[in-house]
């Protein structure tokens, strides 16, 4: 799988620009501010239909602008695509030139793997990161996924939206079993999807961090969640219902999970350093990778912002060499080669995107 153009228009600080991307490794860099991570956003968007770090869709358009447009071109092993984005007063997306009503329709089409600075924080943050990872992971893979997650959320608001009813308007608490046995439905699914996904990354993480750490640190997982199964989901919201109805929100279920890595045996965002952190998020972006390599049959597209500036020149090359079979896109702020890999580099500046190398 492979991204051979993107375009784009009125998109950040892009007024029209158009990129054709080598199928190996694709160097983007430039001072800071100049539009590098743009680039990878516009493929974050166009994979998953949203962006990774702008809180409102207008954000992505360029200031003075009315709308803007995202295109991008890809081929996979059994067809090529294309993907376009409108960004206006609301979102179009059309998948080969057909417009699509849901957002899930796009996912899976192009499938990506994103490592940043800001990773670390998937360990070091609260649960609601790591299960952001989870939720972007899965949704590529498992469309349905999106669905069972979106209607559950909605449910869960409902159920809120109840529970405040009942303390404020002394509304009959026995409707609460309604929207428990909506919650519940829509929960276990969400809970086996997750469930399965981290079974996948336990097999592939503990081979991948060994090699990284020399088989120096065993590192393990530990899924938390209330919802195993629904005779006990539906015993925990019935338990907690009454603290559920003094504060005013669900205090169980499957928006409150939860992910613990430990390395030999101490919880690695409580005691590990910041060098075994980054390692942990290392290990885990790999799994990933390699995980949608089993699932679609070819490696995934592989979107490094700012990455190399965590890693000396040694560390960088081995990582790069060590990948193979996969489209890189990389953003950093100095120029460098990769021995032994075609590499296309290109000077960003002020939102333009120039060649710099035949």
């Amino acid at each position: 799988m492979y991204i051979k153009k993107i375009k784009l228009n009125n998109f950040r600080n892009y007024k029209e620009q158009q990129i054709e991307l080598e199928k190996d490794i694709n160097l983007f860099f430039g001072e800071n501010a100049q539009g590098k991570t743009n680039i990878l956003e516009a493929v974050f968007l166009c994979a998953i239909g949203k962006s990774f770090r702008a809180k409102k869709e207008k954000e992505l358009i360029l200031l003075e602008e009315k709308n803007a447009q995202i295109e991008i071109e890809y081929e996979k092993e059994d067809r090529s695509g294309n993907i376009k984005i409108e960004l206006n007063d609301k979102k179009n997306i059309y998948l080969n030139g057909i417009k699509q009503s849901k957002l899930s329709d796009i996912l899976g089409n192009i499938n990506i793997v994103m490592f940043s600075p800001d990773d670390i924080e998937i360990l070091k943050s609260g649960p609601a990161k790591r299960r952001r990872f989870l939720n972007i992971m899965i949704s590529q893979l498992r469309p349905r996924y999106v669905y069972c997650l979106n209607m559950y959320l909605k449910t869960l608001e409902q159920r809120n939206n109840y529970l405040r009813q009942i303390a404020n308007e002394n509304k009959p608490q026995e409707i609460l079993d309604i929207w428990d046995e909506k919650l519940v439905e829509y929960g276990i699914q969400v809970f086996e999807y997750r469930n399965e996904f981290i079974g996948k990354i336990k097999e592939k993480i503990k081979n991948i961090h060994n090699n990284i750490t020399e088989e120096k640190e065993e590192l393990k997982i530990k899924y938390i969640s209330d919802c195993e199964n629904k005779e006990k989901y539906l015993e925990e919201l019935k338990k907690s219902r009454q603290a559920d109805i003094e504060r005013g929100h669900t205090l169980k279920g499957i928006h409150r999970d939860d992910i613990y890595f430990f390395i030999n045996k101490k919880q690695v965002n409580i005691y590990g350093s910041q060098g075994q952190n980054r390692t942990v998020i290392l290990s885990l972006k790999l799994s990933e990778l390699e995980i949608i390599r089993d699932e679609i049959g070819e490696y995934p597209i592989l979107l490094l912002d700012d990455f190399m500036s965590e890693l000396d020149k040694k560390r960088r090359e081995n990582f790069l060499k060590s990948i193979s079979n996969t489209q890189i896109l990389i953003t950093c702020t100095d120029e460098f080669t990769i021995p032994n890999k075609m590499c296309k580099t290109f000077l960003v500046k002020n939102g333009n995107v120039e060649k710099t190398n035949k």
